[in-house]
């Protein structure tokens, strides 16, 4: 794995590039979002072509390749913020440039299927990535949360996230994770997630928890589950299924890790939920399972340069 570098902090006024590189885009919901990104004084840049249709996917796989190479490349392009997630990340990345993407060392924001392109940067590019909030939302943002995206990217402090405490302990490591579905979907390819003294952080939307189980027990299975300092997860607040009501995703993954003696905090806010505050891939933080909080312990972007 390529040694971790720090995308370049965004000053004021700053150039947003838009991509779709996974699912099909409302055009209304996408613009409502742009406008509120530019009411905070960022200026923003998109193709013409990112509202093509083809299926579940926003446009061919040569299509949404295209987007983000030019986005990477085009130096008047300060970061990037992903349209949305749904799916086709994943058949996209054998057709990027890592060294481009490290090279031209842009924040990337993104969750859900954008967890893929996000691990992708950060095994092969060696490049911190943020975990945060897109543009499905439309206008319906969360101020607080739009706010601490804003301030990750310009490289102020973090807040700390609080959420319930599961198992005590506290743990120190670099932060991975994303969605669960594409964390276990990782598993045997050439952007595997790297777990080895790492804090884990997970949420999903929508899977039933046998598919929760069935996806842990992959991560175990692969030897990803042994090696974490600790974990903590978001919203998994539709991962229900009434027929079982008795398990919950909390329930399965704090069954999971019980053996392994490491902090876990539930509840945190981020994922598909209103309040998805973001986090850096691949910087330090500590999670303090006694208090239920995950803290920052280093900046996502490099003030410096």
């Amino acid at each position: 794995m390529a040694r971790l570098c720090k995308p370049r902090a965004l000053r004021p006024g700053a150039t947003l590039g838009i991509a779709a590189p996974g699912g099909p885009v409302e055009r209304d919901t996408l613009l409502a979002g742009v406008a509120l990104l530019e009411g905070r004084g960022f200026r923003t840049r998109m193709r013409d072509d990112l509202f093509a249709r083809r299926g579940y996917l926003a446009g061919d796989d040569a299509r949404r390749a295209g987007e983000l190479t030019e986005l990477v490349a085009d130096p008047t392009v300060d970061a990037i913020v992903c349209a949305r997630g749904g799916y086709g990340c994943d058949r996209i990345l054998p057709r990027l440039d890592a060294a481009a993407f490290r090279a031209a060392r842009k924040p990337l924001v993104g969750y859900s299927d954008v967890t893929a392109l996000l691990l992708w940067q950060r095994r092969q590019a060696g490049l911190v990535g943020f975990h945060g909030p897109m543009l499905e939302r439309g206008s319906d943002v969360d101020p607080g949360v739009l706010d601490a995206l804003i301030g990750a990217l310009a490289g102020e402090p973090a807040p700390v996230l609080r959420g319930t405490p599961r198992a005590g302990g506290v743990a120190t490591g670099r932060l991975v994770g994303g969605s669960l579905t594409l964390v276990a979907a990782s598993i045997g390819t050439s952007w595997e997630i790297d777990t080895r003294g790492a804090i884990l952080l997970l949420e999903d939307r929508g899977e039933r928890p046998y598919r929760i189980d069935r996806m842990l027990q992959q991560l175990r299975g692969a030897g990803k589950l042994a090696p974490l300092a600790g974990v903590g997860l978001g919203d998994f607040s539709s991962c229900l299924d009434e027929r079982y009501p008795d398990f919950t995703a909390e329930q399965l993954v704090a069954e999971e890790i019980a053996p392994l003696r490491i902090p876990l905090v539930s509840g945190l806010p981020f994922g598909h939920a209103k309040l998805n505050y973001p986090w850096p891939m691949g910087c330090r933080a500590k999670l303090d399972a006694d208090l239920g909080e995950l803290r920052m312990l280093e900046r996502g972007v490099s003030v410096a340069s």
